[in-house]
C-alpha cells in the first residue's frame, strides 16, 4: 500500500490534528497494512519489529471507531470500557496509554491504564468514573474484576500487544480467564514480534478469521542496526564496558544483563568511576523504576541497565546505542533487546561483549537472524589498569594478596623479655591492687573483735 501520509487513512481530524502536533506525518508499513483492516472490523495478526510504529496500528483505528461513541456526559454508565488493551509489563502499559492519550487528546474519548505493583486503591477511583479505553497487565486485571471494580461486558475491541512475551512470562492461564469475561461478538488484534507455534496456537483460540501481515522477516533483525561483537574474556567486561561508554557516541546507551543482581552490581561499580548509571528490574519498587526511566529519557542518567523483562517494551525515540553486557541465552531475545534502538527508521548500534563461555549462543543468534555478525577481538586492559578498575570487593583481594603469610602480629612469637615499658606496665597492673587493700582494713577490724 502506497500511503503517503496519515489523511489517505481516513482518519478523522481530531486525530491527524494529534499526530500533527505530534510530528507523525508519514505512517510506517505496519500501520499502512494494519488500520485499514481494523477499521473495516476484521480480526488481525500482525507480526511486525519492535519499534515500527505497532502501537498507533491499534490504537488509530481503535480511537476512530470509537468516535461517534464519545460522550461529555459525567454519568460512568455512559463511559464503559469498549477497548481493553493487555500488555505484558507495566512499563509499556503506562507508554501505551501515554500513546493513546496523546492520539485522543482532541476528543472526548478516555483512556486509563491500570497495572500490579501499585495499591490498587489509587487506581480504584479512576476506574469508577468511566473510561472508554484501557490498558492493562492481565494480573491487575483480574484483581479489579474479582473486586467488581471493572465491568468487560461492554468490550468490543481487544488487542494482545507483546502476545509472545505475555506467553514467555507465562500468562496463558490470566489470558483465558479475560477471555472468559469478553462478550463473543467483538474484534481482536494480536500483534507480536515473533509467530512460533505456540503463538499460532494462541490466535487459533481466540481470533477469528484473522487477516495476517508481516512487515519484517519472522525474527530479523532492523536493517538500520550496525551489529557488532567483541569477543573478551569474561573478567575484562567491565573495563571494556567503561571503555565503550567514554565513547563520544555513548550519549545514551541501554546495557542488558541476564540478571537482576549483576545489573544492580554493574550499575553501583560505574557510579564508583563516574558514570551517570542506573538500573531498572523486577526487584525494584514501581516508583522506582519509572523515576529511572523518566531521568534516562530526559538524559540526566546517560546509562540504563536492565534485565530482558525489565527492559521489555521500552519505547525511547533516538536512541542509538544498546550493549549486550550478557548475550541472551535464548536468540530470540536478542532480536528484542537490539531492537531497542534503530526505532523508526533511525540508525542505531547494537554491541555485544562475548566470552569464550557464550560463543555457542552466539551461534545459535547468527543461526536465527540468518547473518553472521562482525566480530573484533578486543584488547584485554593492562593489569594495573584493571586493578584499578575492579570492584572494590576484588580490588581489596588483590591488593592484599602479597602480605598474606603474616596473619597475626610477629610480637607474640618473641620470648618473653622484661623491658622499661613492661616494668612500667606491671606497676600500672599494681596500682588497682592497693584499692583492695584498703577495703582489708575493715577485715583487720573484725580480728581484733
Amino acid at each position: 500500500m502506497n500511503t503517503t501520509s496519515f489523511a489517505d487513512l481516513n482518519l478523522a481530524p481530531e486525530i491527524l490534528k494529534a499526530l500533527a502536533e505530534s510530528g507523525y506525518i508519514t505512517p510506517t508499513p505496519v500501520q499502512a497494512q494494519a488500520i485499514p483492516i481494523v477499521l473495516e472490523g476484521r480480526d488481525l495478526m500482525a507480526g511486525a519489529q519492535t519499534g515500527t510504529g505497532k502501537t498507533a496500528a491499534f490504537a488509530l483505528p481503535i480511537l476512530q471507531k470509537l468516535l461517534p461513541l464519545a460522550s461529555t456526559s459525567t454519568s460512568p454508565a455512559r463511559h464503559p470500557v469498549r477497548a481493553l488493551v493487555l500488555v505484558p509489563t507495566r512499563e509499556l502499559a503506562i507508554q501505551v496509554e501515554e500513546s493513546v492519550k496523546a492520539y485522543a487528546k482532541h476528543t472526548r474519548l478516555r483512556s486509563l491504564v491500570v497495572f500490579g505493583g501499585v495499591d490498587i486503591k489509587t487506581q480504584t477511583p479512576h476506574l469508577k468514573t468511566g473510561v472508554e479505553i484501557l490498558v492493562a497487565t492481565p494480573g491487575r486485571l483480574l484483581d479489579h474484576v474479582e473486586q467488581k471494580t471493572v465491568q468487560l461486558n461492554q468490550v468490543q475491541i481487544l488487542v494482545l500487544d507483546e502476545a509472545d512475551r505475555m506467553l514467555d512470562m507465562g500468562f496463558m492461564p490470566d489470558l483465558k480467564r479475560i477471555l472468559a469475561l469478553l462478550p463473543k461478538q467483538r474484534q481482536s488484534l494480536m500483534f507480536s514480534a515473533t509467530f512460533s507455534n505456540e503463538i499460532k496456537k494462541l490466535s487459533a483460540e481466540f481470533l477469528i478469521h484473522p487477516k495476517l501481515i508481516e512487515v519484517a522477516r519472522s525474527n530479523a533483525t532492523a536493517e538500520n542496526v550496525t551489529q557488532k561483537v567483541y569477543l573478551v574474556a569474561q573478567a575484562d567486561k567491565h573495563a571494556l564496558l567503561a571503555q565503550l561508554l567514554r565513547g563520544s557516541d555513548a550519549t545514551q546507551v541501554l546495557v542488558f544483563t541476564k540478571t537482576k543482581i549483576t545489573a544492580s552490581r554493574l550499575a553501583r561499580q560505574l557510579q564508583r568511576e563516574g558514570v551517570s548509571a542506573d538500573a531498572i528490574h523486577g526487584d525494584k519498587s514501581q516508583l522506582e523504576r519509572i523515576q529511572a526511566l523518566d531521568a534516562f529519557k530526559q538524559g540526566r542518567v546517560a546509562v540504563l541497565i536492565g534485565t530482558d523483562v525489565a527492559a521489555r517494551g521500552l519505547d525511547i525515540d533516538q536512541l542509538p546505542m544498546v550493549i549486550n553486557y550478557e548475550i541472551p541465552s535464548a536468540p530470540e531475545d536478542y532480536v528484542h533487546r537490539i531492537g531497542r534502538t534503530g526505532r523508526a527508521g533511525a540508525s542505531g548500534t547494537a554491541i555485544s561483549l562475548v566470552s569464550p563461555e557464550e560463543e555457542k549462543y552466539l551461534k545459535e543468534i547468527e543461526k536465527l537472524i540468518k547473518h553472521e555478525i562482525q566480530k573484533e577481538n578486543a584488547i584485554a586492559p593492562h593489569p594495573a589498569a584493571r586493578a584499578e578498575r575492579a570492584p572494590r570487593g576484588e580490588h581489596h583481594e588483590r591488593s592484599h594478596a602479597a602480605p598474606k603469610k603474616p596473619s597475626h602480629d610477629p610480637w607474640f612469637d618473641k620470648p618473653y623479655e622484661p623491658t622499661v615499658s613492661a616494668t612500667t606496665e606491671n606497676k600500672q597492673l599494681e596500682r588497682p591492687v592497693s584499692k583492695p587493700k584498703k577495703e582489708v582494713a575493715a577485715i583487720l577490724v573484725r580480728r581484733q573483735s
